[in-house]
């Protein structure tokens, strides 16, 4: 793009009071931004020759950063054909992911159970091994244990984030951040130095639905910004699918609420694959390391006592009167069933076991 070109797109991005459909209303009128400016008469864009020379230095430092505006060839079409697609969007990494034939967004709760952030991780690992690329926000639990889990599959991953992309929020994800820009990409509608406004995050979210064929809900509480994203993808009409939890997490509730209006139930990477009619090309790459790996063999009587604890959150206390055992016998079993990424520890003194799939 031709820096006289971008200035006239930053300029129309950031003219104080336009807004997005504005801007839409007098590109549909006027054609281009440089027209638009030919003809109307608009509010003036402060330090806008600083902003352009900022934008123009960064798209010349890399030919893996990208400015891409609406009518670009390389603007994915299945944003172009939403309520609200974003005016220009500035991309970090892979582009051809843009046009990747099948995008799956894994979104859930920012602090998920631990059997919450191994599905993600597992679901996303296994989409990935198939092919699908993995698109999701960022943001801590669930959305960095989707990108995690493609990543390990040596698949591909978009990130969609409510920041400039020469920032990284949260901080704890420099590192991942750094990852998807070198092996998939990171994608935002915001200019280079906007820094995290909670009001980008639920506005992104249109994004990350819209680039997608589906979007996988893992786990999120009734008051969630999941929920906005599944909505959002319902109306943009893409399939939604959810992940069922016990009915005593409060994280699970927004899922079961998906389900009750008519998001498809989900077991496996397989049921959103054979949904979307798309055929695995591989098998999932195990994960390394730490309790996402495949755990070892139990004996006999660590089984019993998987068995007796089930799969929902349970106390010490009630977990000992079930099965008899002498508190510092079962106080031993539950740390190396922990230790060899059975089960783990959840706020309160319960225990949960984990299901590697």
């Amino acid at each position: 793009m031709e820096p006289a070109e971008l200035a006239a797109w930053l300029r129309l991005l950031l003219t104080p009071g336009l807004g997005r459909v504005g801007a839409r209303r007098l590109l549909s009128a006027c054609g281009s931004p440089q027209a638009v400016f030919e003809r109307h008469r608009l509010d003036d864009v402060p330090d806008l020759d600083k902003i352009v020379a900022e934008h123009v230095a960064w798209l010349q430092a890399s030919s893996h950063h990208h400015a891409i505006p609406l009518g670009d060839e390389r603007y994915p079409a299945e944003l172009l054909h939403t309520e609200d697609p974003p005016l220009l969007l500035f991309a970090l990494g892979d582009a051809e992911l843009l046009k990747h034939p099948l995008r799956v967004a894994v979104v859930g709760s920012r602090n998920p159970t631990p059997q919450g952030e191994l599905n993600a991780r597992q679901f996303s690992q296994a989409l990935a091994a198939s092919g699908a690329c993995v698109v999701s926000g960022l943001a801590l639990g669930v959305d960095g244990a989707a990108h995690e889990g493609a990543l390990a599959a040596h698949g591909k991953t978009i990130a969609v984030v409510g920041t400039g992309l020469d920032r990284v929020y949260p901080s704890r994800h420099r590192d991942l951040a750094h990852r998807i820009a070198q092996e998939g990409l990171m994608l935002s509608e915001y200019p280079l130095g906007t820094p995290p406004l909670a009001p980008h995050f639920p506005q992104r979210n249109r994004i990350l639905s819209g680039l997608c064929q589906g979007t996988l809900v893992v786990e999120a509480a009734l008051q969630s910004g999941s929920l906005i994203t599944a909505r959002l993808a319902a109306e943009q009409g893409r399939e939604v699918f959810a992940i069922p939890g016990s009915i005593h997490s409060p994280q699970a509730r927004g899922c079961h609420a998906l389900i009750r209006q008519g998001a498809k139930l989900v077991e496996s990477a397989q049921d959103i694959l054979e949904e979307l009619h798309a055929q695995p090309v591989g098998q999932a790459t195990p994960l390394g390391g730490g309790a996402s790996a495949a755990p070892a063999e139990v004996s006999e009587e660590e089984r019993q006592l998987l068995d007796a604890l089930g799969h929902a959150p349970m106390g010490f206390d009630a977990l000992q009167a079930r099965t008899g055992l002498p508190t510092a016998l079962l106080q031993a079993r539950l740390l190396e069933l922990e230790l060899a990424g059975h089960l783990a520890r959840q706020p309160g003194g319960m225990v949960q076991r984990l299901v590697h799939t």
